[in-house]
């Protein structure tokens, strides 16, 4: 029985620590971009079941109509109700076969497929939408996670300031303002880390919603991301006419020729075959066979609407489809010019002003202790530090941002 309890005890404690090891796992950004396509989105599932039903339909609407089987009696004389007085009294068996017209059969089904194929794309565009998502979001929840760093870092060295404030007033050489100043200074910066965390919640509610509940709150990885590489400008323009968004309303402009074709074949006649048996007592049976034609004579008028309706429907859906290139022409454009201004701005901040706003700060301390500055030209000198290094962090995280854009651009 001692045996059992430890062995129980063993594994229990082996599941809960290996949940909480596994928990632990700092998520990477190409394990969020899995995780986000591997879920059982219903967002995507939704595609799968309308391009099996779309297929199923095609199948079923291309078939011939059922044959019509009838029965009947036919000259019956209702004065004697005698069925072998008459001469043409029988009983009737026949079937008919309507066919439709052209090849309205073909053309329906290839419609169907088409919207199917429709679908598939539509299904290949909201992945694609998804890994773009996933990244952002993830990089949302770096800058937020980098920006409370960096926020109680400054936090920090005012805090110390405010010792040497303090030193500085015991001593008589500063007013209490200085003291003062550093308690306001504290406290805005600890009014800044809870609107930090605000935000930090709402993204990482959002990474919850891609990845799950259990993938969604572990920690994130400490390194800044190091996305795909992403192709020049013109290489992604080459590329933009197979974007899924565009290969989506190409596959419309197919589905509205199947329903220009379909008005076509309106105006060819429609058949139906026929056949019957009489059966007659004691007499020669009847058999019969014909066929009918179904002359568009008097319903043109409604026939050329209809196709000149269906070719109005294709114009408007090209129009569509030109509005989207477009579009995509302008998303590249945006997002180059970000991804490659943003690069320079970065270069200049790494460079240039951070590098100064640290020896502004330093030099800063330098003269309030040699009672050359006042402490008010301190607090502002490290506090512009921290803008500085929030405002890089930013423009880091944009550009990252910026990259995501191309990347769905180019479908990496």
């Amino acid at each position: 029985m001692f045996r059992i309890l430890l062995w129980l005890f063993t594994a229990l404690f082996l599941a809960v620590n290996g949940t909480i090891s596994v928990a632990q796992i700092p998520l990477t950004l190409p394990e969020t971009v899995n995780l986000a396509l591997k879920i059982n989105d219903p967002s995507v599932a939704v595609f799968d079941e309308r391009a099996a039903a779309l297929e199923d339909q095609a199948i079923a609407e291309s078939q011939l109509p059922d044959p019509v089987l009838n029965a009947s009696i036919v000259n019956f004389p209702l004065s004697s109700f005698d069925y072998n007085r008459e001469p043409m009294t029988q009983l009737k068996f026949g079937i008919s076969q309507k066919l439709p017209k052209g090849n309205t059969l073909a053309l329906t089904r290839a419609k169907r497929q088409t919207q199917a194929k429709d679908q598939r794309l539509q299904k290949e565009l909201r992945e694609r939408q998804i890994v773009m998502g996933a990244r952002q979001t993830w990089l949302t929840l770096y800058y937020w996670r980098e920006a409370r760093k960096l926020t109680e870092e400054s936090q920090r060295k005012v805090g110390q300031l405010g010792g040497v404030a303090e030193a500085v007033y015991a001593t008589g050489r500063s007013s209490l303002q200085d003291v003062l100043r550093v308690d306001l200074e504290t406290t805005a910066l600890g009014a800044k880390l809870i609107d930090i965390d605000r935000n930090q919640d709402i993204a990482r509610a959002d990474m919850e919603r891609l990845i799950g509940r259990s993938d969604g709150q572990r920690p994130i990885t400490s390194a800044f991301p190091v996305l795909p590489t992403v192709n020049g400008e013109a290489d992604i323009r080459i590329n933009l006419p197979r974007h899924p968004s565009l290969q989506v309303l190409d596959a419309r402009i197919e589905t509205k020729s199947r329903d220009v074709d379909l008005a076509k074949e309106q105006y060819k006649p429609g058949f139906a075959f026929n056949a019957s048996y009489g059966l007659r007592d004691s007499r020669s049976d009847f058999g019969s066979v014909g066929v009918s034609v179904q002359l568009p004579l008097f319903s043109k008028k409604n026939k050329d609407y209809a196709l000149s309706a269906s070719k109005r429907m294709r114009a408007a859906q090209r129009l569509e489809r030109d509005v989207q290139a477009l579009e995509l022409e302008r998303s590249l454009r945006r997002e180059w010019a970000q991804y490659t201004r943003l690069g320079e701005r970065i270069t200049a901040y790494e460079s240039d002003v951070l590098i100064r706003a640290t020896e502004t700060s330093e030099a800063a301390m330098s003269a309030y202790e040699n009672e050359l500055a006042d402490f008010s030209e301190l607090i502002r000198a490290e506090l512009a530090v921290l803008d500085i290094k929030l405002i890089l962090l930013r423009l880091r995280i944009e550009r990252a941002v910026a990259k995501t854009n191309l990347l769905y651009l180019s479908g990496a």
